[in-house]
């Protein structure tokens, strides 16, 4: 292969690359978790065919709300060292045509969610991608440091639609699952922020660490962690859960409590920052990653596989 064919397919490939970029498919990947297991322990049953539309408009809300989000942020994102490549930032798609994709994809996530679901399940995905795009991003991120507690929300609804997508309408359970995750979020991000700040504080977005300072920051995610831990255990005491998803909820915050634990006793210097470059906040954020999925998915087996 020559040279040029080889800089040929290479120039063909990188721009898919953006584009893909611009949907945040880790944050999809996780979104799409949470959603396969609203609709998997949802009473009643999909059409194979149905149930992976349902979760492909899942993923395609979660990515349109994310091109979106890119377009709108793209000033802060150039400023940020860790958002700078960023496809719109870096010059490499238009910022007019990446609105125009992401809006394109989420009217077409919730007309397709409407057709092959119900009505009810796609005004819940209606009401993500509007609370995403225009709480979060146009009204909270640069306002306020409750911006992720607030717009926690708008990653919480996953399950709730992935449920209703099945039963067309919503219950006890799925409404416990939107608590954790948006207990789950706020303790996510701060310890990212927490080792971010810098970025954060350049771009001039109001993020904990920012605002109130890392100690602040640690003691919040300390309480956090704990109510989420106590939300977690709700759909055992509840009796909509067995001792399958109950150990596992039970180890899976047994473990966050001793990370978040460890955020909040990492050695700090006068003003505060840590001494240890935010070890343990980077500990903390990759940890949050395996705990929301892995519990998802033991309320899955729970509600699957039964024990006698």
């Amino acid at each position: 292969m020559s040279d040029t064919t080889h800089s040929t397919t290479f120039a063909e490939v990188e721009p898919l690359r953006d584009w893909v970029v611009l949907l945040k498919p880790r944050v999809v990947s996780l979104v799409v978790i949470t959603g396969l297991i609203g609709l998997v322990i949802a009473p009643g049953r999909l059409h194979p065919l149905l149930a992976c539309t349902a979760i492909a408009c899942i993923a395609v809300a979660a990515g349109a709300a994310g091109a979106i989000n890119m377009c709108w942020e793209r000033d802060i994102d150039g400023l940020m060292r860790r958002t700078r490549s960023r496809p719109i930032p870096a010059g490499r798609i238009d910022a007019d045509a990446a609105m125009a994709f992401g809006v394109t994809l989420a009217i077409g996530s919730v007309v397709v969610m409407a057709l092959a679901t119900n009505l009810v399940a796609a005004a819940i995905l209606a009401t993500s991608i509007a609370f995403y795009v225009f709480v979060y991003t146009a009204w909270l991120k640069r306002r306020t440091p409750a911006n992720i507690v607030i717009g926690g929300a708008a990653g919480a609804f996953p399950p709730v639609i992935g449920w209703a997508a099945v039963t067309g309408q919503v219950n006890l359970l799925p409404i416990i699952l939107f608590g954790i995750v948006f207990l789950w979020t706020p303790p996510h991000f701060w310890s990212l922020s927490l080792y971010a700040d810098v970025d954060y504080a350049r771009a001039g977005i109001p993020m904990l660490p920012v605002v109130a300072g890392p100690r602040a920051t640690r003691q919040r995610i300390a309480i956090y962690t704990l109510a989420l831990v106590a939300c977690s255990l709700l759909p055992w005491f509840a009796g909509l859960a067995g001792p399958i998803y109950a150990v596992a909820a039970a180890v899976l915050g047994a473990g966050y409590i001793v990370v978040a634990g460890r955020v909040y006793l990492d050695p700090v210097d006068t003003q505060g920052r840590s001494l240890a470059k935010n070890a343990a906040a980077r500990t903390a954020f990759r940890f949050s990653l395996y705990y929301l999925a892995v519990l998802f998915a033991a309320l899955a087996v729970d509600q699957l596989f039964p024990l006698p």
